[in-house]
């Protein structure tokens, strides 16, 4: 595997759209409704995994550097506001710090980590072209506010670094000790962006408007086809979310945290629900590991 990832060379990406699309329905889906602490430990541990496969170390750790803090300050944040639970800690300022909690903290942050690391894989695998396939027809202005929208903060970070480096290479690189003149550079790169911005705004306006977007009976070009391989991702995408939904649905994973953690079942009763859910989680990465090692199976034959 590449030291940056898969990238664009991710054989999961290459499966139809509509594949990849209901296969991050439903693992966002199952992961912003589930607290059950085996359900967040696998999908935050696979959404990392995934990351780093996709996108290398670089896009695990600035992953980790936005969700790390987040999650130390969720919980730390909660047992400040929240004094319910059973399992008194301490006391600051006569309100009891409590286990149930520094838990629940804990479980409501882990779920936000886990989300915004396979969110960061959804946006990588369903590109902006994919988005508009699915969607251009039937909302073709929502389709593509929200594909812009996905794609503008990454372009944005990518110009602000080529802005950075061409400010360094004219020898305006002011360190520490000249703060003054560090802000007016920061401000200078940051006016340089916006009107970068909004220059290549107004050429993407007049190249849609004369292909003639938004007209009726405009015709579209893409290279999607749904094949029989789809079909068959499709289908066990579809039988590993009906099981994980009905034990999320049916209370298997059901958690309490107040006024003490109870698992309303036994862990017996809940590895079935947590098996087909690991499968979800690791089908792409089985998938671009498998596609990986037949990659480089058919170049060594070569």
């Amino acid at each position: 595997m590449p030291r940056e990832g898969l990238g664009d060379k991710s054989s999961f990406s290459s499966f139809h759209p509509l594949v990849s699309f209901a296969y991050f329905a439903a693992v966002l889906g199952l992961g912003m409704f589930s607290m059950h602490p085996l359900i967040l430990a696998l999908t935050v541990a696979t959404g990392a995994a995934y990351t780093f496969l996709l996108g290398g170390g670089k896009a695990l750790r600035d992953a980790l550097l936005v969700s790390l803090p987040l999650l130390v300050f969720t919980v730390l944040l909660n047992p400040l506001f929240n004094h319910r639970g059973a399992t008194v800690l301490f006391y600051l300022n006569d309100n009891a710090v409590t286990l149930e909690a520094i838990l629940y903290g804990l479980a409501a942050a882990s779920m936000l980590v886990g989300v915004i690391l396979w969110f960061g894989c959804f946006g990588r695998i369903v590109t902006a072209d994919k988005f508009i396939y699915l969607f251009g027809r039937v909302l073709p202005s929502i389709s593509l506010v929200l594909s812009m929208c996905l794609r503008y903060i990454p372009m944005l970070r990518q110009r602000y670094r080529q802005i950075a480096e061409g400010q360094r290479c004219m020898g305006r690189v002011y360190g520490a000790r000249q703060p003054i003149r560090r802000l007016r550079q920061v401000a200078r790169e940051v006016s340089i962006l916006i009107a970068w911005s909004l220059e290549s705004s107004i050429e993407t306006s007049d190249s849609m408007e004369a292909r003639g977007y938004g007209l009726p009976g405009r015709t579209s070009f893409h290279i999607f086809r749904f094949t029989r391989r789809d079909g068959w991702a499709l289908a066990v995408i579809a039988v590993l979310s009906a099981v994980a939904t009905a034990g999320l649905v049916g209370g298997i994973t059901e958690v309490y945290y107040y006024p003490s953690v109870v698992c309303t079942h036994r862990l017996t009763d809940i590895l079935p629900v947590a098996a087909a859910h690991l499968a979800l989680l690791a089908l792409p990465i089985f998938i671009d590991i498998e596609g990986e090692r037949r990659w480089r199976k058919w170049n060594f034959e070569m």
